[in-house]
């Protein structure tokens, strides 16, 4: 990438990381949906104008190769980070630092496993207050609805959360219990009145509960034990729940695609329903998944090719709206507690920095553009939140930009990826293209692996 300058002027260095540009210019940027040439203006942090190519502009210039495609920064609605309380396992510093590598210029962190959960205004506060002088890139915060909470939901909402996280069935760590029957009712009926967002992990504890559990390596076995039954279930209970409340749901990293009839249904029923998968779910196969290897273990688990298949067509036709990573990463400790046993290892598959590239990977070996994949992790996933100001290039918007080179391919080494702990599904892994710079609100944030901290804000619900 070089920089340019009006005639008669000389030109400034190459933006580096830190440097604020007052242009992003490509032949293949993404406006309304379309790959053409195009100069992005920017001022105070937005695009101020959108320009022809050779457009002259006043200050540095970040120009993308004319093979590259520059795009609307990502933004990742489900990111686990941790901290405070599990800051061992992730931090904001180097979760932010990963998203800015990976292109994602915004995410939303999930209310456990911190400690404290952000389940009250008072968990907020501590949650808030760890981010201070840690960001590289924006972070939003979700709330979350647990047995006992129902007076602190509206509060969380009016501090500004996005919404408000529950599971049906336990999360792995006690401080965040699962609702039952009732108690998810009920925060549907109390999030309803002020018409806010619940994002559900659903998967049926009954169904868990009657599921054949054999400890030991073996992947089928752990796929066995989270069957599809699990969370055809309880996407079948979040169904009821918005038909009887109006409650606006969303479930979380769907890996069944035997739940896409409910999903579809729910969706021509006019229900408020909308729906995510996740990279690795669109990536691995579990027939393919090597024995005792906990970095692919993760709930609702990793299935069959047959199964990944059928992810992707509901991607294209619409049943699935948008695709998120669910980074949530652990020490090795955890990892590999039980020393291979998929039973007592933690859950969790860290791909923040990756999980992009690798949907974008994935989409090109299928015949599916970028501008798809655009719309499944920046666009799709601003408008769940509400940023609408986030997710799209156009005059107005954060001028949150990434550039994607598909002449750069990409070799995943788990040892040299950004967050915390050194432990990845995607180690080893070969992909096509590679983010080469990211920029938020107008600051170069990441080049070439190099990233600028303390740049990141932290957001409120609009």
């Amino acid at each position: 990438m070089t920089a340019t300058a009006p005639a008669g002027r000389p030109a400034t260095s190459s933006p580096a990381p830190g440097d604020l540009v007052a242009a992003v210019r490509g032949r293949q940027v993404l406006l309304d949906g379309a790959l053409r040439p195009a100069t992005l203006h920017v001022a105070d942090g937005r695009v101020s104008a959108v320009d022809a190519y050779d457009a002259p502009v006043e200050g540095p210039v970040l120009t993308a190769p004319d093979h590259a495609y520059v795009l609307p920064g990502v933004v990742d609605t489900h990111v686990h980070v941790n901290e405070p309380g599990r800051t061992r396992w992730e931090g904001f510093a180097s979760a932010t630092r990963a998203a800015a590598l990976g292109g994602v210029t915004t995410f939303v962190d999930m209310p456990l496993n911190s400690i404290p959960p952000t389940t009250t205004t008072t968990g907020l506060t501590a949650k808030r207050r760890a981010t201070t002088g840690q960001l590289s890139v924006d972070v939003a915060l979700w709330g979350g609805a647990v047995p006992g909470n129902l007076d602190d939901l509206r509060p969380l909402w009016d501090a500004g959360v996005m919404g408000f996280k529950c599971f049906l069935s336990p999360s792995g760590v006690e401080e965040f219990a699962p609702l039952g029957p009732a108690g998810f009712d009920a925060a549907l009926r109390t999030v309803a009145e002020f018409d806010g967002l619940v994002v559900v992990h659903a998967e049926d504890p009954t169904v868990l509960a009657g599921a054949p559990v054999r400890p030991g390596g073996s992947y089928r076995d752990f796929v066995a034990s989270r069957p599809h039954e699990a969370e055809t279930a309880a996407i079948a209970r979040v169904v009821a729940g918005a038909r009887e409340t109006g409650c606006r749901v969303h479930v979380l990293h769907l890996s069944s695609a035997r739940a896409l009839d409910l999903l579809a249904d729910a969706r021509a029923e006019g229900l408020p329903v909308s729906v995510e998968t996740c990279p690795h779910y669109l990536t691995f196969d579990a027939d393919a998944i090597p024995d005792a290897s906990p970095a692919h273990k993760c709930c609702p688990p990793i299935r069959d090719a047959g199964n990944r298949e059928a992810l992707w067509d509901a991607l294209r036709d619409g049943v699935i709206d948008v695709v998120v990573t669910d980074h949530s990463p652990a020490t090795a400790q955890e990892k590999l507690r039980g020393g291979g046993d998929l039973q007592q290892a933690w859950g969790g598959v860290a791909g923040l920095q990756v999980g992009f590239q690798a949907v974008a990977h994935g989409a090109a070996a299928r015949g599916i553009g970028i501008a798809q994949v655009s719309r499944w992790m920046a666009t799709g996933t601003a408008d769940l939140v509400g940023l609408g100001h986030k997710g799209r290039l156009a005059p107005g918007a954060d001028a949150d930009v990434l550039v994607l080179d598909p002449r750069t391919p990409l070799h995943v080494d788990a040892r040299t990826l950004a967050h915390r702990n050194p432990i990845s599904a995607y180690d080893g892994v070969e992909l096509s293209a590679s983010v080469t710079a990211t920029v938020l609100r107008g600051r170069v944030v990441a080049r070439d692996g190099a990233v600028t901290a303390g740049t990141g804000r932290l957001l409120s619900r609009p």
